[in-house]
């Protein structure tokens, strides 16, 4: 369950990446019919706590104890994270919530805290590319991902930079809700409401500045046709570029191939269909260009690590599966 949520505050926090956490879990929107979450923003270090912005404090009535009850614990990312000593008695704290079934979250380098804590042995896990080698001296155990957006290794979600952050908490809430809830909080932040985990962090060669679109509008088709057959070439041929060049610029602007971007998008088309509708999975695989249900299954299974038939009974109950 997904109720009750807490944002750890340390010195230094950054108040961009504490934004992140408490703007997905801390606006009632229950005027659109979206769960209203159980919020608190807890102090480990004090009731006033100086931030990365000259001049800013922040203050909370909340300490520690407030963690014993959270479904789920986010530490936002801030100044020193990556060096500092933090105190041991939020260390504990996190490791009894993942002892008690609830999760840890972490927003770029707040990645450090759990890894104190030693939530990272074992576990993959993401962090801002810029601190991937401090992470690795600091949690030899942990394996560590550094050019993808965020990861989840149940009870222990990890992201990099602060966008990434917003994918994370949404995957999150997507997960644990449906895609319906994660798609409205997404509209009201006006943000995409879901980027794959796997997605690359940044471009490597970024694309020279250009009046012409490139891929945009090709996306938005692809995204009301995911039922039809495409070609690269047929792609390419969209977006008056030569198949080469448009495979090049899709991988540099998505950080994915056409082909995987596809499939994903079909896997989530097909997830809302399973949690929405009483559609067949014959008739789910066909309007989400899988063409039959042994090959919805295949991918269903790969991409969720479940089958369709228990995806649609955990979310709507035995009877609708």
């Amino acid at each position: 369950m997904l109720r009750n949520v807490a944002a750890v505050l340390l010195d230094g926090v950054h108040p961009f990446e504490l934004g992140v956490v408490c703007e997905v879990f801390g606006i009632d929107r229950s005027d659109e019919g979206l769960p209203v979450y159980d919020f608190a923003v807890v102090s480990a270090e004090g009731p006033a706590l100086s931030t990365h912005v000259g001049g800013l404090t922040v203050s909370t009535p909340y300490g520690l104890e407030r963690l014993e009850e959270a479904d789920l614990i986010a530490v936002p990312a801030g100044s020193e994270y990556v060096t500092r000593a933090y105190p041991p008695a939020l260390l504990d704290a996190l490791v009894r919530a993942v002892e008690r079934g609830g999760r840890v979250l972490s927003v770029c380098s707040g990645v450090f805290v759990l890894g104190a804590a030693g939530l990272l042995d074992g576990r993959r896990c993401s962090v801002h590319w810029r601190h991937a080698g401090e992470l690795a001296l600091r949690n030899p155990r942990a394996v560590i991902e550094p050019d993808v957006l965020y990861v989840d290794e149940d009870p222990v979600i990890t992201s990099a930079g602060t966008a990434a952050g917003i994918d994370a908490c949404l995957h999150l809430v997507r997960k644990e809700q449906g895609p319906e809830v994660a798609k409205k909080i997404a509209r009201r932040m006006v943000v995409p409401p879901h980027r794959d985990g796997g997605q690359a962090q940044y471009i490597e060669r970024p694309l020279p500045a250009t009046r012409c679109d490139t891929v945009g509008e090709v996306l938005v088709w692809m995204e009301g046709h995911l039922g039809q057959e495409v070609t690269v070439e047929q792609l390419a041929a969209r977006a008056h570029m030569a198949p080469r060049t448009f495979a090049r610029r899709f991988q540099q602007e998505t950080g994915t191939t056409p082909y995987r971007w596809l499939l994903r998008q079909r896997v989530l088309l097909a997830q809302e269909l399973l949690e929405g509708t009483d559609e067949t999975m014959d008739a789910v695989a066909s309007r989400t260009g899988f063409g039959t249900a042994a090959a919805l299954r295949h991918q269903f299974v790969r991409a969720l690590g479940t089958t369709p038939h228990a995806y649609r009974r955990a979310f709507r109950g035995p009877e609708a599966a």
